[in-house]
C-alpha cells in the first residue's frame, strides 16, 4: 500500500461519555461532509502526522458511524473507538483525510500542511526571509515558525501580517512587525 498524502481535518479534544464518542476541533470549513458517516479517515499523531503501524509500517484506517453538533464543537463517533478507555487514549491525535478526497481550496487559500517549506517573503522589500518551518494551531489562528539568516522567528498567519500565499510558487508576502527579526 503505498502512503497517502493526508491533511489533518480534526484534533480529538476529549472523550465524550462512554460508548466511545470524542469531542473534536475542526480543522475544516467543511466538517459536515468531510466528516459524515461513511467516511474514511486515518489516524494521526499527535504532532499532525499519519500514524503507522510499527509491526506494518501502514496507516490505520478509521470509519466515521456519526458525527453531530455540540454547543462548543462537534461530537464524533468512530467505529474503532468502542469506549471510554479507548476514547482517553485519543486525547491530542489528529485525523486525517487523503488530501486528493479534499476540495480544491479557494483562491487565496491553502491547506495547512502546504505551509512547511514555504518561502517568507518580505512584501515591501521583495527580500526572502526565511522558510517556514513549522505551523502552530493556537486557539488565536496559526503561527507561522520560520528560519532565515537572522535566525528562527514566529509570525500570527493573519491578514495583517500575510499579504498573499502563492500555493504554486511555494511563497508567502508577509508585512512583518517592526523588530521581529532583531528579537
Amino acid at each position: 500500500m503505498t502512503l497517502p498524502d493526508c491533511a489533518s481535518v480534526a484534533r480529538v479534544r476529549r472523550p465524550h461519555g462512554v460508548r466511545g464518542e470524542v469531542a473534536i476541533e475542526a480543522l475544516t470549513d467543511e466538517p459536515e461532509a468531510i466528516l459524515a458517516s461513511g467516511r474514511r479517515l486515518f489516524q494521526g499523531t499527535q504532532d499532525g502526522a499519519l500514524w503507522l503501524d510499527p509491526r506494518t509500517r501502514q496507516p490505520r484506517e478509521l470509519h466515521v458511524t456519526k458525527l453531530r453538533p455540540v454547543h462548543d464543537g462537534w461530537l464524533l463517533t468512530l467505529a474503532e473507538i468502542a469506549d471510554r478507555t479507548e476514547a482517553e487514549k485519543w486525547n491530542g491525535r489528529f485525523l486525517l483525510v487523503p488530501v486528493e478526497e479534499l476540495s480544491e481550496p479557494d483562491a487565496g487559500e491553502v491547506f495547512t500542511h502546504e505551509l512547511i517549506g514555504m518561502a517568507l517573503v518580505d512584501a515591501v522589500t521583495g527580500a526572502e526571509l526565511g522558510e517556514v518551518t513549522e505551523v502552530f494551531e493556537l486557539p488565536q489562528g496559526l503561527l507561522l515558525e520560520f528560519r532565515g539568516a537572522q535566525g528562527t522567528h514566529a509570525v500570527p498567519f493573519v491578514e495583517e501580517f500575510v499579504d498573499e500565499v502563492d500555493r504554486e510558487g511555494r511563497r508567502i508576502r508577509v508585512r512583518l512587525p517592526d523588530g521581529l527579526l532583531e528579537l
